[in-house]
């Protein structure tokens, strides 16, 4: 096997710097480690201004380098937004997505059942527990009394069309508000509402 070139062991060099620093900067930016990786940063960024300014002969090692420095640099820009971003107290890249609120009732509404599905076709119990709730309290507002069938149908019919969309589960929320019955169907993935 050929001895490496210095400009090989470099590039060997400069790509394990580059992701040992990405790692560094994940844990940094995620509290495990107190301070930046500047140690590793300024031994990368030697490496690059050594062969930015030099010259490489071969085109295929040349092209990596480029692949490599811009690589650093697009980091280099993300880590350092992210570092201004904590100094001036706000999320930028790095800081975790707003909390979802958890809708709270409206003035006025009443939240009768809430319940999930993942096949409502072997959920038997939880369907007629879903639709008793629903036709007490539409006969609570003097609405109509809707046959079980028709309500399976739909009810089989929404989780379906929001299973082929990705959900896990489809929940389902019996509520009033001002005399009037709401059906209200949101499909969940992972276990979070969408």
């Amino acid at each position: 096997m050929p001895e490496l070139t210095e400009i090989q062991r470099d590039l060997q060099a400069l790509s394990a710097g580059l992701k040992r620093l990405e790692l560094e900067y994940n844990q940094f930016f995620s509290g495990r480690l107190k301070r930046p990786p500047l140690e590793t940063r300024k031994r990368v960024e030697t490496l690059v201004k050594k062969w930015d300014r030099g010259y490489i002969q071969s085109a295929a090692e040349r092209f990596q380098f480029d692949t490599l420095q811009r690589r650093y640099q697009t980091f280099v820009d993300l880590w350092d937004r992210g570092l201004r971003s904590r100094e001036e107290g706000r999320a930028g890249p790095f800081g975790a997505p707003p909390a979802k609120e958890i809708q709270a009732p409206k003035p006025g509404q009443k939240i009768v059942h809430v319940t999930a599905f993942q096949d409502p076709m072997r959920e038997m119990d939880k369907l007629h527990t879903l639709y008793d709730s629903l036709m007490d309290a539409r006969r609570e507002a003097g609405d109509d009394v809707v046959p079980f069938h028709r309500f399976a149908a739909l009810v089989k019919d929404q989780v379906s069309k929001a299973r082929e969309a990705g959900a896990d589960e489809v929940a389902f929320r019996v509520s009033m508000t001002e005399g009037k019955v709401n059906l209200t169907v949101r499909p969940k993935k992972g276990g979070v509402e969408t």
